[in-house]
């Protein structure tokens, strides 16, 4: 978390959320590591280091699956409320097969992206999240040669998880990480920004999924500059599961930015 903070603080980054995965598929590698009151302990050393140059949120990225909702429910009832974000995010298929590429080789585009976006939906309607990571990762994932994804085909689908999305006052964000890597486009793209932004929609946040120091903040002001030319006119930033908005012209230099 220090080497984090150092990075953001050179970059003109003033907040950042450290979004720890808590796994709970026991097939993921992460599953059983995550320790709680070791986080918040590693976090209160870095706001008393740091905390007169940068926000420090505390933030955890929590896996969803309907085939695990025993397991989330209780953590989140258990420390929801000591965290300032809490983020949903998608990673398994049925029967906890994550979604890499091994797991498209025998499927069509739609027998993998239909039954995630049916996740998604699940997890926005449990009310347990602020905000859902990284909307429609599959296509990080894609093989070479099967890279055809094209959001259009699944607007209607994407329509409706946008409107359970509004009608709750769950936002989504905007992953960076996909500008430095496969597919070469944030996660999600323009197209899906504008068509949530065309529903009324207006609650998203930034992250940078920075698994390392030196990516701390990379993408966020391109992404900026999307979210403006696609309507949306602010980015959401939480304390202690509250929501405010930030206008995106007061986020030049100061960029909010979940790792």
């Amino acid at each position: 978390m220090a080497e984090s903070c150092q990075a953001a603080v050179a970059a003109g980054v003033t907040e950042i959320a450290f979004t720890d995965h808590v796994d709970h598929v026991p097939s993921d590698l992460g599953y059983g590591y995550y320790r709680p009151e070791d986080y918040f302990a590693a976090i209160e050393a870095v706001r008393n280091e740091f905390g007169d140059r940068l926000a420090i949120l505390a933030g955890a990225e929590v896996d969803f699956h309907s085939e695990t909702c025993d397991e989330v429910e209780r953590f989140v009832t258990r420390y929801g409320s000591r965290y300032d974000v809490v983020i949903g995010s998608v990673h398994y298929a049925t029967g906890g097969a994550i979604i890499f590429p091994e797991h498209f080789a025998d499927r069509t585009l739609d027998e993998v992206f239909l039954p995630y976006f049916n996740q998604v939906q699940a997890a926005v309607e449990s009310g347990w999240f602020d905000t859902i990571g990284h909307l429609d990762i599959p296509k990080r994932y894609l093989p070479t040669g099967r890279r055809s994804y094209d959001p259009l085909v699944y607007r209607d689908r994407i329509e409706r998880i946008f409107a359970a999305m509004i009608a709750r006052g769950v936002a989504f964000e905007i992953n960076t990480s996909g500008l430095r890597q496969a597919p070469q486009t944030s996660l999600p793209g323009p197209a899906i920004v504008r068509w949530y932004a065309d529903a009324g929609g207006t609650l998203i946040t930034t992250g940078t999924d920075s698994h390392a120091a030196q990516t701390v903040g990379a993408g966020i002001a391109k992404t900026l500059d999307m979210l403006e030319l696609c309507g949306i006119e602010a980015v959401a930033s939480f304390r202690q599961r509250r929501r405010r908005s930030v206008p995106i012209d007061e986020l030049r230099p100061r960029i909010p930015v979940s790792g």
